[in-house]
């Protein structure tokens, strides 16, 4: 149906489907029908490894179908809207109402409104209690859900932790009921009180909340006998036993992360306690080295890129690392595929490792301080040691390699100016130790993002810092880089962080301001060009909210709206190391 507006569209290959390794499956002879929706553009979608995992496992079961929904850009969108048309799912150009589950990836909150742009272009009711028999099971799942209330308007249930360890569970349950629930002799209620009996499945509607005077949450109960009290975290627990696509999916159009990923870990050893990563991929699990060799080869020939990157948390922790690069590179260099990896630690590229990492990789390193200071570090428990930074970026340097990016974080807990003057002063520093490896000074580019204290972490009680205290640390930051002209200091949107953090420790009160934001135009969050804080604004001045409040600091006592869910770490462990924090 799009075929005749693809002309009038830019990047039309986004939307036309048929990617070399796609699958190819009859429709109409599925028995049960996934659509698996990702709320940003192709490009995004396209790179992220949970929706590749999950397309591949459901389309290995003979009898379930499952095709792919991508945000759309908003010239096919006004487009769509004009003629009064649906989104399409890629693969068979379905509508999204002919399906019977469809599962939504939220991967950032600021994703949102994209949600609520996909239901409302496929003619489906915004909100789960106004969605009957006729219409698919909304899903949500991913990062986002380790605090899915701000959205338990709109989903009939949400799946806490790895989809892979319990989609196929949910799908056989809905296909052993799926005839009675379609023709009414089973109603939803009954449906999804059956499906909440699932480890890991969250259905909202099932839990009542009651607020104090404050506007704090003073009690979350089950509103049904069979409703879990609280919901425990799914984990795939052998990844050499898991399923991982070999049919990789070719995109025709370039996207972000065009390359072979290979996931060789989940989860991560080090104990940072700002990081939510730490929670959502908890425990910590490593792929064998033969499984990630075999993986890779088999990838590799199914799509011939020359490109292939390492996945996970902290890749250069990986304990075989080393054993690992070497075959790697002992079978691709051969055939021109080069490897790249995220962040590395500095104490993995002394001595052998580096060697190793020197030999496929010289363009730039990239490595995360995160503050600058070692007293924030150490409040941080970032495990950052500066003089083995230091000695082995010198051999970096001797080695050939030309550029360094350095990722920090501002609106950190305790922070003062002299902790915002040792950014740059490391930074300079790192600049200056290339001239004293004989070479001119390096180029360093400074990412600096907020700290947003997030559900399931240490930080969880702190406050947030507001937008007038991260603007005179941005201004600060970027009057000082000035001295050093090799520095290129950038900063993510204060306003998209301050966004961000009020959406990920929310409670359900902010459904209808998430649901007035999106009425007001507000999608694409995400996106500079897109981006209107002022239509949020309005939002929570319309919904009666004062979004400070959710950046304010709380009481180890208070019921967090997150509290029901466990991800394996317990709260008594964080409430230890955030008294550890407030100590220093």
């Amino acid at each position: 149906m799009y075929e005749d507006i693809l002309l009038n569209i830019k990047r039309p290959a986004q939307y036309i489907g048929h990617e070399w390794n796609v699958a190819a499956k009859d429709f109409d002879r599925a028995a049960v029908k996934f659509a698996l929706s990702f709320p940003d553009l192709y490009e995004i979608g396209m790179s992220n490894l949970g929706l590749r995992i999950i397309y591949g496992l459901l389309n290995n079961i003979p009898d379930i179908t499952c095709e792919r929904f991508f945000a759309v850009d908003s010239d096919l969108e006004k487009i769509l809207r004009l003629e009064g048309k649906e989104i399409l799912s890629l693969e068979s150009r379905r509508k999204l109402s002919e399906f019977d589950l469809a599962g939504f990836s939220l991967g950032s909150e600021l994703d949102y409104t994209n949600v609520l742009n996909i239901l409302d272009l496929a003619h489906l009711p915004l909100k789960a209690s106004l969605r009957n028999s006729k219409y698919p099971l909304i899903i949500g799942g991913g990062p986002c859900v380790l605090n899915p209330e701000p959205m338990h308007d709109f989903f009939d249930f949400f799946v806490i932790g790895e989809a892979e360890d319990l989609i196929l569970e949910i799908i056989d349950t809905y296909r052993r009921y799926k005839n009675a629930y379609k023709a009414g002799e089973m109603d939803k209620k009954e449906l999804l009180s059956i499906l909440s009996k699932l480890e890991g499945v969250y259905v909202p509607s099932f839990y009542d909340l009651a607020y104090d005077s404050e506007g704090k949450v003073k009690e979350f109960k089950p509103n049904l006998d069979s409703a879990p009290h609280k919901i425990k975290k799914r984990f795939v627990k052998d990844l050499n036993l898991s399923y991982y696509p070999k049919d990789w999916i070719v995109p025709n159009v370039q996207i972000v992360h065009d390359r072979i990923t290979l996931e060789i870990m989940r989860g991560c050893p080090n104990r940072c306690r700002f990081c939510q990563a730490k929670p959502q991929y908890f425990p910590l699990r490593y792929r064998q080295i033969e499984s990630a060799l075999n993986l890779a080869e088999d990838i590799y020939k199914c799509t011939g890129y020359e490109e292939l990157s390492l996945s996970g948390l902290s890749v250069s922790d990986y304990p075989y690392i080393e054993e690992l690069l070497r075959k790697l590179i002992n079978l691709f260099k051969p055939k021109g595929v080069s490897l790249s990896l995220p962040s590395v630690r500095a104490k993995s590229i002394i001595g052998s490792i580096f060697s190793l990492i020197a030999k496929f990789k010289k363009t730039g390193l990239t490595f995360a301080p995160e503050a600058g200071s070692e007293r924030l570090r150490d409040l941080l428990l970032k495990d950052f040691n500066s003089e083995d930074f230091f000695k082995a970026l010198k051999d970096a340097y001797a080695s050939g390699y030309q550029h360094v990016k350095l990722y920090f974080m501002i609106g950190i807990p305790q922070e003062r100016d002299d902790d915002l003057d040792a950014i740059i002063e490391f930074s300079s520093r790192v600049s200056k130790l290339k001239k004293e490896a004989g070479s001119s000074p390096a180029g360093v580019n400074i990412s600096i993002n907020s700290l947003i204290p997030k559900p399931h972490t240490a930080l969880q009680w702190s406050s947030m810092q507001g937008l007038k205290s991260i603007e005179y640390k941005q201004d600060y930051l970027r009057s000082n880089s000035k001295k050093d002209k090799r520095l290129k200091i950038s900063f993510h949107n204060l306003k998209m962080s301050f966004l961000e953090g009020i959406l990920s420790r929310g409670d359900r009160r902010l459904s209808e301001v998430i649901m007035n934001a999106f009425k007001k135009g507000a999608k694409f969050d995400a996106w500079s060009i897109y981006f209107n804080f002022g239509v949020w604004e309005e939002a929570f001045r319309e919904s009666g909210i004062d979004p400070e409040f959710y950046l304010r600091e709380k009481s180890v006592d208070e019921l967090l709206p997150w509290d029901f869910i466990d991800t394996g770490i317990s709260k008594e462990a964080l409430v230890d190391e955030f008294n550890k924090i407030i100590a220093i």
